[in-house]
């Protein structure tokens, strides 16, 4: 029938729409959602490495989910970022699955700078608990990344649609 969208085409302009809610934004153009929950809403989406104006994007997964990310930013207003850290500095397992996170980010960027994950370029730097949960579930097996998305409590169920304050 003509005027009607393919369902691909049509889903990519669904998830827009709901990424957009998510955020309470118009989203960066994102190239796929990477992860979903159990109601199959967008999670997670896979950012191209630079923005539309050509400036290097931090990291190659956002975390969308407005409740997931309400709860790691109680993580890190808890001091979550300096807890990493710190347990990073004395606990090498944990420090060598951080690392090899951090190379399968850089790996990933298939232009721009090499950054890890959350955009920084020092190799134990913590910037952001939400881009280590988002690389987590959208790139999978990454032990740092997956507990810090359990200590936030998981992927919320029902999954909430619309941004809280």
């Amino acid at each position: 029938m003509r005027g009607l969208l393919p369902d691909t085409v049509r889903a990519v302009q669904d998830d827009a729409e709901i990424v957009a809610r998510q955020l309470g934004r118009p989203p960066l153009p994102f190239t796929r959602v990477a992860a979903r929950c159990g109601a199959g809403r967008p999670v997670v989406v896979e950012q191209p490495p630079a923005t539309p104006a050509g400036e290097p994007f931090p990291t190659t997964f956002w975390l969308t989910c407005p409740g997931l990310v309400a709860a790691i930013g109680r993580l890190e207003s808890d001091g979550g970022v300096a807890a990493l850290e710190q347990r990073l500095a004395e606990e090498p397992d944990l420090a060598a699955a951080f690392r090899a996170g951090r190379d399968r980010q850089i790996a990933l960027r298939t232009s721009g700078p090499p950054l890890g994950i959350g955009g920084t370029g020092r190799e134990l730097a913590v910037k952001c608990l939400h881009a280590h949960a988002a690389f987590a579930l959208g790139a999978g097996g990454y032990p740092v990344g997956d507990a810090i998305v359990a200590a936030a409590g998981g992927i919320p169920d029902p999954c909430c649609m619309e941004r809280t304050t």
